[in-house]
């Protein structure tokens, strides 16, 4: 595939790890521990196909709300992940970077383990995995207001000069380039609260694939859907016509 046909930012929210342990008679743990190993394929295939950005799901500040036990085995594989990949994405030259709250929220162990992964990657240059861990879209969003309201407050900023890129500048996402394409696996059709600031004018590919049975194929279609696509940001047919003959 032509690289200038390549989203340059991936972002994908891995749905569909408990229906497929129940849909196989397994707790709904042996799920999430597949689609870790799904993680790593994910990253290493996206770094072979020389996409820069790659964002992904990992917890949401909602999974908060599921059974105590569940949430204590996603932190404990998140865990994991982060130290049982740090060699490979070192070695990958992929630097890591977390959006949302890594804050006493997370489990001491878990967050130990990330910031030692984020610490030890943060000279990477061939690639960007951001894990979004404990993330809310909307109370990402809430958060930068926040900060742009305390600056306007403090005479920083001028109400009339804040606009997009005042909101940018403070939401976890901030040195992130906005997500061309957003991959959900597991049938559902939402975005479940993943960049809604970020996402506005992403490509959207939901696939049946529930997350453990995620592969190299079903990125490839999801290339391939986006490479069909026409992105036109608000402009005429013509218009975008007309900015690719140049």
């Amino acid at each position: 595939m032509n690289e200038r046909s390549l989203p340059q930012h991936i972002a994908i929210i891995l749905d569909g790890n408990g229906r497929w342990a129940t849909s196989r008679g397994l707790p709904r743990t042996k799920g999430h521990e597949a689609g870790s190993h799904k993680v790593r394929l994910a990253v290493r295939a996206c770094h072979d196909r020389k996409i820069p950005v790659l964002t992904l799901y990992a917890f949401s500040a909602a999974n908060w709300n599921r059974p105590g036990e569940e949430v204590g085995n996603l932190m404990r594989i998140c865990r994991d992940f982060a130290e049982e990949a740090h060699d490979d994405l070192v070695a990958r030259g992929v630097r890591v970077v977390v959006v949302g709250d890594i804050d006493d929220e997370v489990p001491t162990a878990t967050r130990k383990a990330t910031e030692r992964l984020i610490a030890n990657t943060a000279g990477g240059t061939s690639m960007t995995l951001a894990l979004a861990l404990n993330y809310g879209g909307r109370r990402d969003m809430v958060s930068a207001m926040r900060a742009v309201a305390a600056q306007a407050r403090a005479g920083l900023l001028l109400p009339e000069d804040i606009d997009a890129q005042s909101l940018r500048r403070f939401l976890s996402t901030s040195e992130l380039p906005d997500a061309d394409l957003v991959i959900r696996t597991g049938g559902e059709q939402r975005l479940s609260d993943f960049l809604p600031f970020e996402a506005a004018f992403a490509e959207l590919f939901f696939t049946d694939t529930l997350w453990p049975d995620f592969s190299e194929a079903t990125l490839d279609d999801a290339l391939a859907f986006y490479a069909r696509r026409q992105r036109r940001f608000g402009r005429t047919d013509e218009q975008v016509r007309r900015s690719a003959e140049v």
